[in-house]
């Protein structure tokens, strides 16, 4: 767990009903990537761990017999219930429970996803646990957005003010940020490649996926594509955070919104936003395959 933290249900309460529009979408390829890369080829089942709304495990979901969602927040397993009944999805299914209570049941699995949840794990006993269901030869996927490596193309509209944002939510609430009930004074851990070697796992792969073009979004110049975005849609990206999410703002919710969306017209009087969509990147550890 992060130092000094400890995970209460609150973390991302009220969260779920903003993520399909505040979130930036992975890489449009980075299902195909990862299936190539593994061979999947329909067999076998995905367990995705913290699935949010369904984001990752619907996109992959195909490439399986069958595939598992777990996350301890009820409205993001029921966003992503009707995510799956509109993209009619049949072979998913969503159980709630935390990354700390797996085994939990589940049985094994050819593939055990984290798509940026990891870090809000306790991440040696959760290692461990996915060692033991994954099947012989098994993988352990972690997806996250790539931080760019090169200048970025200058973009057509204001891009979203997030410097203004992020002081205006500690005006709130205050200079140490918020995670559920606790406090988070020195982020989130990574290095998660210390910790999955530690539990056993080996052969360490990386592959980046270019952001593509996808539904609103432009294609821009080298730097990749570009989203027009609305003052609606970064106003559902802070409430989609568990830094932001709206329960922490408790009667002062209004007013937050209120001040955030002037910070937003100063911005941008048209209330018209793009900004450069960040590469996918996947990492891939794999299970011995002499291990049971």
């Amino acid at each position: 767990m992060p130092e000094g933290w400890e995970w209460d249900s609150t973390l991302f309460q009220g969260c779920a009903a903003y993520y399909e529009r505040g979130r930036l979408p992975y890489a449009p390829g980075f299902a195909e990537t990862l299936a190539a890369t593994l061979g999947l080829d329909g067999r076998g089942r995905l367990l995705d761990v913290g699935c949010g709304p369904g984001t990752v495990i619907l996109a992959l979901a195909r490439y399986f017999t069958e595939a598992v969602g777990i996350d301890p927040d009820e409205d993001m397993l029921a966003e992503a219930e009707r995510q799956a009944e509109r993209r009619r999805v049949t072979n998913a299914r969503w159980v709630a429970a935390r990354a700390e209570d797996l085994p939990a049941g589940l049985g094994t699995f050819r593939v055990v996803v984290f798509a940026q949840s990891f870090h809000w794990t306790d991440r040696d006993r959760v290692a461990a646990a996915v060692l033991e269901i994954l099947e012989p030869g098994g993988t352990f996927v972690h997806i996250s957005d790539e931080n760019p490596t090169a200048e970025p193309a200058p973009l057509p509209l204001p891009a979203p003010p997030y410097a203004q944002i992020g002081d205006l939510v500690r005006r709130y609430l205050g200079p140490v940020r918020r995670a559920g009930q606790g406090t988070l004074v020195n982020g989130t851990p990574d290095r998660e490649d210390l910790v999955l070697a530690r539990a056993g796992f080996e052969n360490l792969e990386r592959h980046v996926v270019a952001a593509g073009v996808a539904a609103g979004v432009a294609a821009g110049a080298a730097a990749g594509a570009v989203a027009d975005r609305t003052a609606d849609d970064i106003v559902a990206w802070v409430f989609s955070r568990s830094d932001s999410a709206p329960h922490l703002f408790g009667d002062r919710l209004e007013d937050f919104e209120r001040d955030l969306r002037a910070v937003l017209r100063q911005a941008s009087p048209g209330n018209r936003f793009a900004e450069h969509l960040p590469a996918t990147k996947i990492m891939i550890w794999h299970k011995p395959h002499g291990e049971r």
